[in-house]
């Protein structure tokens, strides 16, 4: 393992900021699952395919906003930096559309509901590439040592999982008549509150953070609307670029089969825990449903991803993603013992073992992803791409993660789910128990396929490091 020099290792209050980005783009997915859950059930028994579209299709938008943020914040030319701008102002225009997106009465009709909520997800994921686009870029460019990358990612990464272990919670929280009177008045208020966090943890990041300086930067295209429209060829030329970088097409599948496989399945869990182990009692399972996300949260955030961060100090990036991900799939495995209802201390028996796919996919990734930039930069010159790379990196994320919420509403309606019951069949049940097991464990098989020849080793990164070093002129 090679040496981190001063001068490339970032600052603790620099990766506390660039965490608190991370913990805001967890926070919003893991509300809006938790709403999305309610919206099915006892708030507005929504019908489960349309509740897939409000949460699916705008994720279909970021095919277009994503790459274009991307090329804005690459060639941005500001006293601020290329990504804090956006960072802050996305940050601001998140946390207002997410407290106003989830100001719906249940006394509304089904369908003004779906629209209101699919018109304002649109602005919300608008809002959110504005912000998160950037944040990854910056991540991106903090550090350009290749073990440094790991454990700036390493440590946003264990303050992201911070939401996941907070978010399941609420399943406690928005049924209590205690503090509520209602299910959706309690969804009314709670999503002001995360409005108000989302705004202030999110401009953390442009406050504090520090990338690279750009100032010299050749190449860059001056940014405005005119500008940006006729430079429409150029960003689809970059995005065919990145496309023709090998690695990096490595690393989106194997995320977008990791990710996906266990999204199409997340809310499973949750009906599953309810309906199968405590036949449909929402009083006696909550504390389950509650608990079993949260404590999988924390054993990711504190021992799974210590332990892969030093796996990949020890046996390379890629290594350490085949072990991590292989042992997850064990993990998934043992929930068919593990969903026990005559026993439920045993939801706890898969967690040590699948906390590892998740917990190395974005601290490994991301890493690995600052690698490809460099490779880029060596391949196609300036100006360096980081806000392309990120934009196409989370831009499959966000599809993938759009159609697994259309295809998890689908899957549910095609195995007998029924949103209006007290208790689901016991055909519908174990279904929903089969394809909880088998789907992610399926995808995250076919991502160690996928990555089991990634080229780009510590050795060529630094080979590629000391070449642009000398290229650019640097001491």
């Amino acid at each position: 393992m090679s040496k981190t020099a001063a001068k490339d290792r970032v600052p603790i209050l620099q990766k506390a900021a660039f965490g608190s980005g991370h913990l805001i783009n967890n926070l919003i997915p893991g509300i809006l699952g938790v709403f999305v859950v309610f919206l099915k059930t006892t708030a507005f028994s929504m019908d489960p395919l349309l509740a897939g579209f409000i949460v699916g299709v705008p994720r279909l938008f970021d095919a277009i906003t994503d790459p274009v943020m991307g090329y804005v914040s690459d060639n941005t030319s500001s006293k601020y930096g290329r990504r804090r701008p956006y960072i802050f102002l996305g940050a601001i225009f998140t946390g207002i559309i997410f407290a106003v997106l989830w100001q719906v009465s249940e006394n509304n009709t089904e369908m003004f509901n779906f629209w209101y909520l699919l018109g304002f997800s649109i602005l919300l994921i608008f809002g959110n590439t504005i912000f998160s686009t950037p944040l990854i870029a910056l991540g991106y460019e903090m550090t350009s040592d290749y073990n440094e990358r790991t454990r700036l990612m390493s440590f946003a990464n264990t303050i992201g999982q911070v939401a996941w272990m907070l978010v399941p919670f609420l399943y406690i929280l928005i049924p209590d008549q205690a503090y509520f009177d209602s299910q959706p008045e309690a969804i009314r208020t709670i999503a002001i509150a995360a409005g108000v966090v989302i705004i202030v943890l999110g401009i953390l990041p442009s406050i504090f953070c520090r990338g690279i300086d750009a100032s010299n930067m050749e190449g860059r295209e001056e940014i405005t609307l005119a500008k940006l429209w006729s430079s429409m060829g150029k960003i689809f030329k970059g995005i065919g670029q990145v496309f023709k970088n090998k690695p990096f097409v490595k690393l989106c599948l194997a995320t977008f089969l990791v990710f996906n496989g266990f999204q199409i399945v997340a809310e499973f869990g949750v009906f599953i825990i309810n309906f199968y182990m405590f036949d449909g009692d929402w009083g006696a399972s909550k504390w389950w449903v509650a608990l079993f996300p949260a404590v999988t949260a924390a054993y990711t955030a504190f021992i799974a991803i210590p332990i892969i961060n030093m796996l990949a100090n020890k046996y390379g990036k890629k290594n350490a993603f085949v072990i991590a991900t292989a042992i997850s799939i064990v993990g998934y495995l043992l929930k068919w013992w593990g969903f026990n209802p005559d026993n439920p201390m045993m939801i706890f028996l898969p967690i040590p073992l699948m906390a590892f796919g998740m917990g190395c996919l974005f601290t490994l990734m991301m890493s690995m992803t600052a690698d490809v930039c460099d490779l880029d930069e060596l391949e196609n010159g300036m100006p360096r791409k980081e806000g392309t790379f990120g934009a196409i990196y989370w831009w499959m994320i966000k599809v993938g993660q759009g159609l697994a919420l259309v295809f998890s509403g689908l899957i549910l309606k095609l195995l007998g789910y029924d949103s209006s019951a007290a208790t689901q069949t016991a055909e519908a049940l174990t279904g929903m128990r089969i394809t909880d097991i088998l789907l992610p464990a399926l995808t995250a098989g076919l991502a160690i396929w996928v990555m089991w020849k990634y080229s780009l080793s510590e050795e060529r990164a630094l080979e590629i490091k000391e070449i642009l070093v000398k290229r650019r002129g640097e001491l």
